[in-house]
């Protein structure tokens, strides 16, 4: 009994703090012989994963995308006829030619619209062009006609005058009232040429205002078209190298493949909307349409040992082992 009371004190005395690590680290038992005891409890470890190096070095730094590169590997088989080649061969010729035509698609998607934009703003600037030489060549004519009707005005003048003169050496009147019919036919067409000079130069004020709109729209055009030139040129510049080199290597895949399925792949590769006329088996399905692919057909398609297009899309399938 006296340790009982001795424990009891000591817990009285205890700080919260300690009272809460004695709770949670003490438990009381009692033994064979009915003493109370008191056992301390370990706390369970945690267990801890090892981490390998290369898990870490994984995590710190992600892995980088694969990178596709195209060699020209497919023609180091010793000057063989199209006919020679086994059907592995064509069949990586085939998808290496796809793999080099989707990278050149996507050069131009680079480029965008800006090769159409050019032509359109050439063939803009062409009508303007034809516009305002037509102008030009209409106001010329306007001109022509004002001088014209200027010197009309003139010779009337001068008819007039003449014949003003010969009326004072008349002997008699029909004579007088023939130059005065003469006179006054003359003064009419003053008069009307008078009219044409005022209408032509309304008109002419009107082409040159029109000639204005053009001259400053074509300007306006021209400047577009310097522009968007210049931005083509420079990425042309940027991807001709790379294209030119892609289309090298077209062209030696080319040599392997025979004429039918070149041009079936063509054919194919025309009316499919992305492109893609050759597609690997993705998740046992195909690769350009996604419809599911039969286990033996899949089997068929990596013996390599012929051509096999899908059923529901028509494009050519390859496997994955088959890639360069």
């Amino acid at each position: 009994m006296p340790v009982k009371k001795t424990a009891k004190k000591e817990s009285d005395t205890a700080t919260p703090a300690k009272k809460t690590a004695a709770k949670k680290k003490t438990t009381t038992t009692k033994s064979d012989s009915g003493e109370m005891t008191t056992a301390t409890k370990k706390a369970p470890k945690k267990a801890t994963r090892k981490v390998s190096a290369r898990s870490k070095a994984a995590l710190k730094k992600p892995a980088p995308p694969k990178e596709r590169r195209f060699e020209n590997k497919l023609n180091n088989f010793g000057g063989k006829k199209k006919d020679d080649f086994s059907t592995e061969e064509k069949l990586k010729a085939l998808y290496q030619l796809q793999l080099i035509e989707t990278e050149i698609d996507k050069i131009r998607v680079i480029r965008g619209e800006l090769p159409m934009e050019v032509n359109d703003l050439e063939d803009e600037v062409a009508g303007l062009e034809t516009r305002t030489q037509n102008l030009k060549d209409e106001i010329e004519e306007i001109n022509a006609m004002i001088a014209q009707k200027k010197q009309l005005i003139k010779d009337a003048k001068d008819g007039v005058k003449k014949y003003e003169e010969q009326q004072m050496q008349v002997k008699n009147n029909r004579e007088f009232e023939s130059l005065n019919k003469e006179i006054e036919y003359l003064q009419l067409e003053s008069q009307l040429a008078d009219k044409r000079i005022k209408e032509f130069t309304a008109d002419l004020a009107a082409k040159n205002e029109i000639l204005k709109e053009s001259e400053t729209s074509m300007s306006q055009r021209v400047e577009d078209l310097n522009t968007k030139k210049k931005e083509l040129e420079t990425i042309v510049a940027e991807t001709q190298k790379e294209e030119e080199q892609l289309q090298k290597f077209g062209v030696d895949a080319n040599k392997m493949i025979e004429d039918r399925l070149l041009t079936a792949y063509h054919r194919i590769r025309e009316n499919a909307r992305n492109g893609l006329a050759v597609v690997t088996v993705q998740r046992d399905a195909c690769g350009g349409c996604f419809n599911k692919i039969p286990p033996q057909r899949q089997l068929d398609i990596k013996q390599h040992k012929k051509v096999i297009v899908c059923e529901h899309c028509g494009r050519v399938l390859v496997d994955h082992e088959i890639e360069l």
